[in-house]
């Protein structure tokens, strides 16, 4: 039995691999159809929250937003899915509700990539017409991650505009 259900996380993961792989390369579909094959062998926080991802890239934000609910149903502690919805409310102008759901994100203890929703907090600054307090969160993503080019040039874009 042990050796069954550790087969069954194998093979989940090496479809998991493989559908990252086809996302990666514009593939949508088979990567929607890869998630779903590692999902129905061992369901994970990642599986969802990528086919979410996936989702997201045809538009779908609504389904998106539910493989992230159900990802964080698996993992409350995994950071990546409350991050997620929050672009995907932002997508659907729901900025509000966006906000709520990227300081979820920073709440996570041990949030690997909390520059992703900091970065995202100054879109929603942004677009609400909140020049400063966007400023702020774009400068906070790239002290995070100074390798996170795109928050200091939206920083440096924004700052200027405002000069």
């Amino acid at each position: 039995m042990i050796q069954d259900s550790q087969s069954k996380i194998e093979k989940a993961g090496e479809y998991l691999r493989q559908a990252y792989q086809s996302h990666m390369t514009g593939q949508i579909d088979k990567a929607i159809e890869l998630y779903t094959l590692s999902i129905g062998y061992h369901p994970t926080a990642e599986a969802f929250t990528f086919r979410g991802w996936a989702y997201s890239h045809e538009g779908k934000y609504d389904k998106a937003i539910e493989e992230c609910i159900q990802a964080i149903e698996i993992d409350p502690a995994y950071g990546n899915p409350y991050n997620d919805i929050g672009v995907y409310l932002i997508e659907i102008g729901e900025y509000h509700e966006a906000e709520r759901w990227l300081y979820k994100a920073l709440d996570i203890e041990g949030y690997a990539t909390p520059h992703f929703a900091l970065y995202n907090l100054g879109r929603v600054y942004e677009r609400q017409g909140k020049w400063f307090e966007a400023v702020k969160q774009y400068k906070k993503a790239f002290e995070v991650d100074p390798k996170f080019a795109v928050s200091e040039i939206a920083h440096e874009r924004l700052r200027a505009r405002l000069n």
